[in-house]
């Protein structure tokens, strides 16, 4: 198929695509990193996690969307174990509390709705230092 549309200029482009390798990574939890782009109603989290790393059990108001890419992860959800791989998609409400060990070490795609603040304000963090 023939595209008709004109291509889009530099900055068009830079408005809607971002390449998330090149967004700096952030350190949520020690031995594990996650490059984050976020939106005004949206925020991903590219995470790779080395092996055994260990993520507390927390919470957050945030809709959560857990999507493992590869590895595996040991998670507790209310005080439960579930034991997740490739392929599979964790879906957590709000205020739910969970926390994982990345046994294998795994790569995961997080979709969390509202924004995570916490994590963008990390990012920004990340930036400024470079700058300097």
């Amino acid at each position: 198929m023939e595209m008709k549309e004109p291509a889009a200029s530099h900055e068009e482009y830079n408005k809607y695509v971002t390449r998330y390798a090149d967004v700096p990574a952030i350190e949520l939890t020690p031995n594990i990193k996650a490059n984050i782009v976020s939106a005004e109603n949206i925020t991903l989290s590219f995470i790779s996690a080395e092996p055994n790393a260990p993520l507390p059990l927390h919470r957050h108001k945030n809709e959560q969307m857990l999507i493992v890419l590869d590895g595996s992860i040991d998670f507790i959800i209310e005080g439960k174990q579930y034991k997740v791989n490739k392929g599979d998609v964790v879906v957590l409400p709000p205020n739910v509390e969970h926390g994982a060990c990345f046994s294998k070490g795994a790569r995961v795609i997080d979709i969390f709705s509202p924004p995570r603040q916490d994590f963008v304000a990390k990012l920004e963090e990340v930036k400024k230092s470079r700058v300097k």
